[in-house]
């Protein structure tokens, strides 16, 4: 079969399968994690899938609906399976999250998890949530409207999802075992991916670079998710206009850009006009990276053909434009021009909880090892936190612990502001504000309550992107900034009218942003960095959101097979 014929093919089965998710009464899937063998960069090895696929199953749903899954663990390794973006209301027990909200699927065993779909609409995710597991195990979900119900924009002709992920041609275990033991940072993947292709820019990539055709004069839901590890990505196609209309399952005013920037963690839904000269165009994908830390420099690339295109005889196609790595404002020029789509939005204006909270690299002092210090700065062991606390994961989940009152698993003393105040964007700051508490504490929020968070980035060992996701809400981002935030003036220019509603945002680099949400979801719910190697140094805490006075208002019960640590 030619590679245009079965692009083809590619396209309309995305069309019978849209319809398919649409119409179908059948709500229930098995999923198996196994390992599976996979050839990249003229190498082969073993990674971790659902079903033997990377990227994994893409989910089909309406607005509202209900669905089960059932994980059957067969691979060697804890396995939990998160659904970003979600809300789960008042059920907490699938959410995912390794030790937060359940124990893990051992080896062996199996979990069904029932996943709530509510307000969402668009474009989520779901990927594992255990170690790096998510490197290979993570997937699209689609969500549809409401039958009966339109898009607020026209029906597009097919709809694609563009997953961007990240490639080490090393066994990632080894990766991640090596890093912690050693205290410095990860060793950088090899490439970027495009639905699982690193594409033509690198070796032995080109022959299975990812193809879109399209017809002229038609027009492309892309469905865009920001599955890497470590990075925040520039996108663009070389020619064309990109036109956003939604992002975290959430419908935005529509904007019309050059190129797009995905946060870690977060999706877009684009349309895509076929609209130029047939021919054959880049996709590409580039890191956008702040700080001093090493990383991935190098472009990931997927194709664009039209249907009546004359073939290019061998020449390659032109790379679109995109902005430089470390061009922090072309990356915040976009994140900042999302609006929610409608006029005006009931954004929450009453706070009743304000939490204001550092996110920071630390160090920790290192014990030689053999005689050999750690790999972090000046020997130290590299780790990060949230208000000075770098969270310590504890061997019972927290939802569990608090579910059934057991003492002594967490703590509940999160506190509402930084515990240390200084100037947290300075060049130059004192070596002892490095060092973080290792604790395992958590913040208790009233049912109903008027939240906003201010994430406050500091210097401390490398200034740097914080992508901050908050598990079971969606959230109003009204305000960015650069330097240290003003709790007088810098609320005098948010954004109340039509904030974008996300689930996941971006602190800038030695800045702030800041976010609102009512706390209507009682349950157990993690905030971390989505940046992996972050969470792994700590970068993270949990809100517990009470129950209500109604039994609407209330936490609902864990279901039977809850695995069990």
């Amino acid at each position: 079969m030619s590679l245009a014929i079965a692009n083809k093919a590619f396209i309309f089965g995305i069309l019978i399968f849209s319809y398919i998710g649409c119409q179908a009464e059948a709500h229930e899937y098995n999923w198996t994690v196994k390992e599976a063998s996979y050839t990249r960069l003229c190498e082969t090895k073993n990674i971790l899938t659902v079903n033997g696929e990377y990227p994994g199953p893409t989910l089909r749903v309406q607005r509202g609906d209900t669905i089960y899954v059932t994980v059957h663990n067969q691979g060697k390794y804890n396995i939990t399976i998160h659904w970003h973006g979600v809300k789960q209301p008042r059920y907490p027990w699938s959410d995912g999250p390794e030790y937060i909200t359940q124990c893990p699927i051992q080896p062996g065993g199996s979990f069904k998890q029932k996943i709530i779909f509510s307000s969402e609409e668009g474009t989520v995710w779901w990927h594992a949530h255990s170690d790096w597991s998510r490197a290979t195990v993570h997937g699209a979900i689609f969500v549809y409207p409401k039958q009966g119900t339109t898009y607020p924009f026209p029906e597009p002709h097919a709809q694609i999802p563009i997953i961007l992920g990240e490639w080490w041609k090393e066994d990632l275990k080894k990766v991640v075992d090596e890093f912690v033991l050693n205290g410095g940072d990860p060793n950088v993947s090899d490439a970027f991916t495009i639905n699982g292709q690193p594409g033509d820019l690198y070796p032995c990539s080109e022959s299975d670079t990812f193809n879109l055709v399209v017809d002229e004069g038609k027009t492309y839901l892309l469905r865009i998710i920001n599955a890497a590890m470590n990075n925040n990505l520039f996108l663009a196609i070389t020619n064309h206009n990109l036109t956003v209309v939604g992002t975290d399952g959430s419908y935005t005013k529509p904007l019309t850009t050059q190129y797009v920037v995905v946060s870690s963690g977060q999706t877009l839904d684009v349309l895509l006009q076929a609209n130029q000269k047939p021919d054959q165009y880049y996709i590409a994908a580039r890191a956008y990276s702040t700080g001093t830390i090493p990383f991935d420099n190098t472009t990931t690339t997927a194709l664009l053909n039209y249907t009546n295109a004359t073939p290019r005889n061998n020449s390659t196609p032109q790379l679109p434009y995109l902005p430089n790595y470390n061009d922090t404002n072309a990356s915040f020029q976009f994140l900042t021009s999302l609006r929610s789509l409608g006029n005006p939005i009931d954004v929450p204006k009453n706070i009743t909880t304000q939490i204001i909270s550092t996110v920071s690299i630390n160090s920790f002092p290192c014990t030689p090892t053999n005689g050999t210090l750690c790999d972090g700065p000046n020997g130290t062991r590299l780790a990060g936190s949230m208000n000075n606390i770098s969270f310590q994961t504890p061997t019972i989940d927290i939802l569990q612990a608090y579910y059934k009152d057991i003492k002594g698993v967490f703590g509940s003393s999160f506190p509402n502001l930084p515990p240390l105040n200084f100037n947290f964007t300075a060049e130059i700051l004192p070596l002892d504000l490095q060092v973080p508490k290792k604790e395992t504490e958590v913040k208790i929020i009233d049912f109903n309550a008027t939240v906003e968070v201010v994430f406050q980035g500091t210097s401390l060992v490398s200034g740097t992107d914080h992508p901050m996701h908050l598990h079971g809400y969606s959230f109003y981002v009204v305000g960015f900034g650069f330097g240290n935030f003003d709790n007088v003036n810098d609320p005098l220019k948010y954004n109340l009218v039509d904030p974008p509603l996300q689930n996941t945002v971006t602190v800038p680099v030695n800045g702030w942003v800041a976010i609102r949400f009512i706390a209507d979801n009682p349950g157990v719910w993690l905030l971390h960095c989505h940046i992996e190697r972050h969470v792994t140094w700590g970068m993270e805490t949990v809100f517990i959101v009470k129950n209500g006075k109604g039994r609407r208002s209330h936490l609902l019960p864990p279901p039977r097979d809850m695995p069990s640590c």
